[in-house]
């Protein structure tokens, strides 16, 4: 059955979250997607990135069965692994020590604004105790930076956000890099991104 997802984004985005995340994989490894959604970026990346294994993850059953079409629809199987069911907020994340051995980055595309301010907690916890000495996070979307939108349109969309679920809402960058700098994780590299995104690089540092 095909149970391939969608998602536009996905499509216009993928070459330039690419192209950033091409400054940080080696060709060797595993990459960690957390809420990997409809799974176009995983097989995407997987193909981009041949020498590493790129492990998706999603609370969310539908999107594991998409992830799961996508993977073979691209004839990904014999290389890239099925979706893990990890809930971010819920920690410890059950990761393979395999997993946790190889692993070099971690990637979270569009997943903090629409979520609680305690699933940003979480993420940066359990990477901070997964990710080894000079590994990577790579969060991708829109922010706030000095507590200010970025473009009118990140404006309108933080109201719409706030009025689908009061919990969501484009975060203020100072606020998410305290996250990470009480987790052991430094703030490397802020990239501007088109659509009025960002893509922000943490570097795991000895505490």
């Amino acid at each position: 059955m095909d149970n391939r997802l969608f998602f536009p984004a996905t499509k216009r985005n993928r070459t330039y979250i690419g192209d950033v995340l091409s400054r940080i994989i080696q060709n060797n490894g595993s990459i960690l997607e957390i809420g990997s959604g409809s799974g176009e970026h995983g097989v995407s990346f997987q193909k981009r990135f041949p020498k590493t294994i790129w492990q998706t993850s999603d609370r969310d059953l539908r999107h594991r069965q998409s992830i799961s079409s996508w993977i073979l629809h691209e004839k990904l199987n014999m290389k890239m692994p099925q979706p893990l069911e990890l809930d971010v907020e819920i920690t410890p994340w059950e990761i393979s020590p395999e997993l946790v051995l190889s692993l070099q980055v971690i990637v979270a595309i569009n997943l903090i604004h629409i979520s609680s301010w305690n699933c940003t907690r979480s993420l940066f916890k359990e990477s901070g105790k997964l990710l080894s000495n000079g590994k990577y996070l790579m969060l991708y979307g829109p922010f706030k930076i000095g507590n200010e939108h970025i473009s009118q349109s990140n404006d309108l969309f933080d109201k719409s956000l706030k009025m689908q679920n009061n919990k969501w809402g484009v975060r203020n960058l100072d606020n998410v890099n305290e996250e990470a700098y009480n987790n052991g994780l430094v703030q490397k590299e802020i990239i501007f991104m088109p659509a009025n995104n960002l893509s922000i690089i943490y570097e795991k540092v000895s505490v």
